[in-house]
C-alpha cells in the first residue's frame, strides 16, 4: 500500500487526506496545533464561508501564469465542490444571494472543520496532532519527515499544506515555506492580502465604526484593483470587504514591489456613494433652502458627510443657493474619485491570507505534484495564488488539496 503522508490539517491538509486515502493510501495527517483548521474556525465571523455562489477566475491574484491557475481551480468544478460537502459530508449549505456567498446552514464553522476530520478518518486517515514537522528530505525514490520529537517518518509522498504566514496564531508559522525554499523551489515574493489599511488621517479619526458601500480603486506601478463592496471606518484605518479585496495593492507598494525605475508607490481613491460625478452635480445644484449638508446627508452618514465637506473646504451650513461653481467641483472631486489617506496596512496579523509562495510553474497543474522533486505535492495557500473575501481561497484549498491527495495516493 503506498504511504501518504500529509503536513498541515487545515482545508487543502483536511481535503488533501481525504482524497488520499479514499484512493486507497496509507494516510498519516500531522499537524502542529491540538486540533487542526484554527482558520477555518475564524473564517466568516465564526460562520465559515465555505465557497462562493459563483466564479469569476479573472478575481484571483497571482504572479504566475493565469492559464495555469485556471487549469487548477477548474480540476473540481464549484458544482462539484458543492456537491461534496452536502451529499459527501452531509453538511447542507445555505446561499447568501447579496453576497454571494454559501455557508454551512447550521451558520457554525466547527461544523466544517468537525464534518472534515471526521470523514477524515471515517476513510482511514490516520491523525498525529500536536507534532510539527521540521524537516522533508527525498531518499531513495522515497520521503523522510522529521517531527519535532525526533521521529523520523517514511512515506512514499509528501504532501505539503502547511498554509502562509497569515493569522499566525492559527499555527502558520511559514516553516512549510523555508522547507519548500531549501529545496529548490521558486518563491515569489511573499505579502500580506485581504488586510485592513491604517490611516494617520486626522479628518478620519473620529469615523470609527461607520460602515458604508463603496466603490475603491488601488493603483501602483504594479497592479491595480478596482472593488466595490462594504468599508468600514476603524480606530486605526479601513476594514470591509471592498478594503481587504484591494489591499494588496497597496501593501507590495509599500514593500516596494515595484518594476525597476518605478515609483513604490499606491494611490487609493474612493467613490463614497453609488452618485457618479453627473447625479451629484444635479443633487447639489440650487434646490430649495437645502444645504450642502442636507445634500449629503441624503447619501450618507452625517459624521461622513461633515468629515468630506472639511476636505473640501466648504462650510457645511451654506445654501446650495449660494455654492460656488469651484466649490461644487471640488466637492464632487472628493465625493466621486476622492483620494483615501492610508499609510500602512495591518499585517499579517489580521490578513486573511498570504499572497505570493511558490510559484505555480514549479507544480504540474494536474496533479499538484512539484516539478523539481517525484513525489511531493503542494497544496493551499503555500502557493502563488488567492482570491479575494467571499469563499475564493476554501475553493483553492479544497480543488488545490483534492487535486494532491488523488495523485500523491496513485503514485
Amino acid at each position: 500500500m503506498r504511504r501518504v503522508i500529509v503536513i498541515g490539517a487545515g482545508a487543502a491538509g483536511s481535503m488533501a487526506a481525504i482524497f488520499a486515502a479514499s484512493e486507497g493510501a496509507d494516510t498519516l495527517l500531522i499537524e502542529g496545533t491540538r486540533d487542526g483548521g484554527r482558520k477555518i474556525l475564524i473564517s466568516g465571523g465564526g460562520r465559515c464561508n465555505v465557497l462562493p455562489l459563483r466564479v469569476d477566475e479573472s478575481r484571483f491574484v497571482t504572479d504566475s501564469s493565469p492559464n495555469l491557475l485556471k487549469k487548477i481551480v477548474r480540476a473540481w468544478p464549484l458544482a462539484e465542490q458543492r456537491a461534496f460537502f452536502e451529499d459527501t459530508l452531509g453538511i447542507p449549505l445555505e446561499e447568501e444571494t447579496e453576497s454571494l456567498k454559501l455557508f454551512p446552514a447550521s451558520h457554525k464553522a466547527r461544523d466544517v472543520r468537525d464534518g472534515l476530520l471526521d470523514y477524515a478518518r471515517k476513510v482511514g486517515v490516520r491523525l498525529r496532532m500536536e507534532s510539527r514537522v521540521v524537516d522533508i528530505a527525498p531518499v531513495n525514490a522515497s520521503w523522510e519527515v522529521t517531527v519535532d520529537d525526533g521521529t523520523v517518518l517514511k512515506a512514499d509522498a509528501v504532501i505539503v499544506a502547511t498554509g502562509g504566514l497569515s493569522v499566525p496564531n492559527t499555527g502558520s508559522d511559514g516553516a512549510g515555506l523555508n522547507m519548500l525554499k531549501a529545496l529548490g523551489h521558486t518563491m515569489h515574493p511573499t505579502y500580506a492580502a485581504l488586510t485592513p489599511l491604517t490611516t494617520t488621517d486626522a479628518a478620519f479619526n473620529d469615523l470609527s465604526g461607520i460602515s458604508l458601500t463603496v466603490s475603491l480603486t488601488a493603483k501602483s506601478a504594479l497592479q491595480q484593483s478596482i472593488w466595490r463592496g462594504g468599508f468600514l471606518f476603524t480606530h486605526h484605518g479601513y476594514s470591509g470587504p471592498s478594503v481587504l479585496n484591494v489591499s494588496h495593492v497597496a501593501v507590495r507598494a509599500r514593500a516596494g514591489h515595484a518594476p525597476k525605475g518605478e515609483s513604490p508607490t499606491a494611490k487609493v481613491h474612493v467613490q463614497w456613494t453609488a452618485l457618479g460625478e453627473k447625479e451629484w452635480d444635479a443633487a447639489l445644484k440650487p434646490h430649495g433652502a437645502r444645504t450642502v449638508t442636507g445634500a449629503l446627508r441624503a447619501e450618507m452618514p452625517d459624521r461622513l458627510a461633515a468629515a468630506l465637506l472639511a476636505k473640501a473646504n466648504v462650510e457645511p451650513t451654506r445654501p446650495l443657493t449660494e455654492l460656488r461653481r469651484d466649490e461644487r467641483l471640488r466637492l464632487i472631486d472628493i465625493l466621486v474619485r476622492g483620494e483615501l489617506p492610508w499609510q500602512g496596512d495591518e499585517g499579517y496579523k489580521k490578513a486573511e491570507v498570504m499572497g505570493g509562495g511558490v510559484a505555480l510553474s514549479e507544480i504540474d497543474p494536474r496533479t499538484m505534484e512539484s516539478r523539481r522533486h517525484k513525489g511531493l505535492f503542494l497544496c493551499g495557500e503555500v502557493l502563488d495564488a488567492f482570491g479575494p473575501i467571499g469563499g475564493y481561497n476554501f475553493l483553492w484549498a479544497w480543488a488545490t488539496g483534492r487535486s494532491a491527495g488523488a495523485a500523491a495516493a496513485k503514485g
